[in-house]
């Protein structure tokens, strides 16, 4: 089957452009890994106009149901592989051996977890290892643990931990927290939460799961010992952008350069929106924004074509 428009991304952006091209009366393919995203992580989302105060999952939850309102097409657990263009037509494949064509493109795949890259990293994933509080927080009910990073994700992951453990260390590499300063405050007020500065994470130790974090004091250099049964890495994200190549431009940070105006990319008939691309703020009303954006967008394009 050929698509009119195939859009890439379960997040706010991917799921706004869906709401938008199915008003639009386009056939469309929405194809997403999941319906989480970034936001369905958040613990908390208090600057979404309409709720004073709602969980991240529960308001991109609320988005998923909107869209499927409509009479529109859904392939979850799927990952785009590569994008390929054959004359005037898009070819997707996925992760999953998959292959869809359309006219047009929305790529709305959002970002990746950034990793610690500290020896044990990798070995210790799953055991003890987290990217995820609002998957796995439960789990370690009871337990001492660190979260890695201290801007406002990293201080959100400890906020919700508090839920299920006694002590919560925040590790920061800079001379202070970048997280607000209401944050801060919050976290003081706990009793439960350390925050630690100037921390370099050498090595996670351990044996069948982690029991340790090695940090190096990044002032007077030296080493320390850190006794906890669990770790959140909460260091920023990568754009998901794998499996585009020569089709768009990227900046220096890896993200989508696209026409600000129209959330067209350098190829005439792919669209970016959301935290993928170079839009200067990442936010959740702006990713929504910038996904209908892209939709009228490619809707026009369409017409054209």
């Amino acid at each position: 089957m050929l698509y009119d428009l195939i859009i890439i991304g379960g997040g706010p952006a991917g799921i706004t452009a869906g709401i938008y091209s199915a008003r639009k009366k386009l056939n469309t393919l929405v194809i997403a890994k999941d319906f989480i995203g970034q936001i369905g992580k958040a613990w908390g989302v208090e600057n979404y106009p309409g709720f004073e105060e709602i969980s991240g999952f529960d308001l991109i939850q609320k988005f998923k149901n909107h869209l499927k309102k409509f009479e529109i097409e859904i392939s979850e657990g799927e990952e785009a592989r590569e994008i390929k263009k054959n004359g005037n037509v898009f070819e997707i494949i996925t992760k999953q051996n998959k292959e869809y064509s359309a006219k047009a493109v929305i790529i709305a795949s959002g970002r990746d977890p950034r990793p610690l890259e500290a020896k044990g990293e990798k070995e210790f994933l799953g055991k003890g290892i987290s990217y995820c509080v609002t998957c796995d927080g439960p789990i370690f009910a009871g337990k001492t643990v660190a979260v890695i990073g201290g801007g406002n994700a990293g201080f959100e992951t400890a906020f919700e931990l508090l839920l299920h453990c006694p002590k919560i260390y925040i590790l920061e590499a800079g001379p202070k927290p970048k997280a607000d300063e209401i944050n801060l405050e919050k976290a003081e007020k706990s009793g439960k939460i350390e925050i630690i500065t100037n921390a370099s994470v050498v090595e996670i130790k351990g044996r069948a799961l982690v029991d340790s974090i090695i940090w190096q004091n990044k002032i007077t250099q030296e080493l320390n010992t850190l006794k906890v049964e669990g770790i959140f890495i909460e260091i920023g994200s990568l754009p998901a952008t794998s499996f585009v190549k020569d089709l768009v431009d990227f900046d220096e940070h890896k993200q989508i350069k696209v026409n600000p105006e129209t959330g067209e990319t350098k190829t005439s008939g792919i669209f970016a929106a959301g935290d993928v691309t170079d839009i200067k703020y990442k936010q959740v009303i702006i990713a929504c924004g910038e996904g209908a954006k892209a939709a009228l967008s490619a809707y026009e394009y369409l017409q054209e074509e």
